[in-house]
C-alpha cells in the first residue's frame, strides 16, 4: 500500500511516499529557512506565498524518486491542523485537488499526532501504551498514548512552546533565526551553573509547561548587565538557559511516566533534536529503568513521512476525509480523565 503524505504545517513544504507505512519511498523537504532568517522569525504571509511556489515541483519530484505514478498512489495523507492557516490551506487544497481528479481517497491528520507516531519510522519501536512529550517551535505537550490514534494530554504550555522561547532568546541575544540550534551550538562552550536562572512549573503538582518567565527572566538579566556597562557572557548564558528548558522537560516527563505508571518514552518535535535534551534522557533511562525513544533529527522536524505513517493508520480504520474537510490552527485534545 502506497501513501502519498504532504505537510505545510508551517514554513516547511514537505512531501513523502511510504509503502505499507513503515518504508519510505521518498521524503522531500523544502526549508523556508533562508527566507525567514532576515525578519528573525516566521512571517506567515511568505510561507503561505512559498509553499504555493514549490508543492508541486515537490511532489512531482517525490513520485519519480519513488519511482512510482499517481495511479499507484492508494491515499493521499495531508496534514490539515494544526498550524498557521494559509499554509496548511495551500498544503490541503493540493491534496484535495488530486484527491478529486484522480479518485483516491483522502485522510486528514493531526500535525502532533503524527509527531510522536514519527517514532514508527525507526527500527526499534515502543510498547503501547507510552508516554509522548512533543517539544517544538508551536508545540509543548505531554501525553499518554494508548494506540496509534487513542491518545489522551497531561499537559501543555500555558504561554510559549519550548521552541519559541528557544528563538525568541536567540533573538534578544542578536544571535539569529532559528534559535535552538545557535544556542545549543554556543552553549557547548559555557558553564550551565554560572548564572542562576527559574525552573518554571516545577513547583506545580500538574504537567504543564510555561517558558514566557524563563525568557523574561533571560532578559532581566541581560537588562541589568547592560545597566552596569558589563559585557554579556553569552556561551555561560546559552548554557544555563538550555540547562534550565532541559530539566523542566525531563522532571516533566519522569512525573509523567510514574503518574501513569509507562515504562516507555517517546520524545518528539524540532527540540527532540536537542543534544543535550537528547543525552540528559539516555542517561536517566539507564539509571532508571525507563526506555526512551527518539527519532533521529529528521524525523524530529516538519516532514511528511510522519504524516504518512499516521494517515495509514488512519486509513486502516477507514478514517477518510471529503472535499469539505477544513483546516484549524489550534487542537483540540482529550484529558485524561
Amino acid at each position: 500500500m502506497k501513501i502519498l503524505a504532504i505537510e505545510t504545517s508551517c514554513d516547511e513544504t514537505a512531501v513523502a511516499i511510504l509503502e505499507d507505512g513503515r518504508k519510505i519511498l521518498a521524503n522531500l523537504v523544502a526549508s523556508q529557512e533562508e527566507l525567514h532568517r532576515r525578519y528573525g522569525g516566521i512571517v506567515p504571509e511568505l510561507a503561505s506565498r512559498k509553499h504555493m511556489e514549490v508543492i508541486l515541483p515537490l511532489a512531482q519530484e517525490a513520485l519519480k524518486k519513488a519511482n512510482v505514478t499517481l495511479k499507484e498512489i492508494d491515499a493521499i495523507s495531508v496534514t490539515n491542523g494544526p498550524g498557521l492557516i494559509g499554509s496548511l490551506v495551500i498544503g490541503v487544497s493540493f491534496a484535495k485537488s488530486i484527491s478529486f481528479a484522480q479518485g483516491i481517497p483522502l485522510v486528514a491528520v493531526d500535525h502532533i499526532n503524527a509527531h510522536f507516531l514519527a517514532v514508527f519510522l525507526e527500527e526499534k519501536t515502543p510498547d503501547f501504551p507510552f508516554v509522548a512529550l512533543v517539544v517544538s517551535g508551536g508545540h509543548t505537550a505531554l501525553f499518554l498514548v494508548k494506540d496509534y490514534l487513542e491518545y489522551f494530554l497531561l499537559g501543555q504550555t500555558r504561554d510559549d512552546a519550548c521552541g519559541e522561547a528557544f528563538d525568541k532568546v536567540a533573538k534578544l541575544l542578536g544571535l539569529g533565526y532559528p534559535g535552538g540550534r545557535i544556542i545549543s551550538r554556543l552553549a557547548e562552550q559555557g558553564n550551565p551553573k554560572l548564572i542562576p536562572l527559574p525552573r518554571p512549573m516545577l513547583d506545580k503538582n500538574n504537567f504543564d509547561f510555561s517558558f514566557s518567565g524563563l525568557k523574561t527572566a533571560v532578559a532581566n538579566y541581560v537588562n541589568d548587565l547592560k545597566r552596569k556597562g558589563l559585557p554579556i557572557p553569552i556561551h555561560d548564558l546559552c548554557a544555563a538557559f538550555e540547562e534550565a528548558v532541559v530539566e523542566v522537560l525531563v522532571t516533566k516527563a519522569l512525573s509523567a511516566l510514574s503518574a501513569t505508571g509507562c515504562q516507555n518514552l517517546v520524545v518528539a518535535g524540532g527540540v527532540a533534536a536537542n543534544k543535550r535534551l537528547r543525552a540528559a534522557l539516555q542517561k536517566l533511562a539507564q539509571e532508571r529503568d525507563f526506555r526512551v525513544f527518539i527519532p533521529r533529527p529528521e524525523f524530529c522536524t516538519d516532514n511528511a513521512a510522519m504524516i504518512g505513517v499516521c494517515g495509514y493508520h488512519k486509513f486502516l480504520r477507514g478514517e477518510f476525509a471529503d472535499l469539505e474537510l477544513d483546516v484549524y490552527a489550534r487542537s483540540q485534545f482529550k484529558r485524561l480523565s
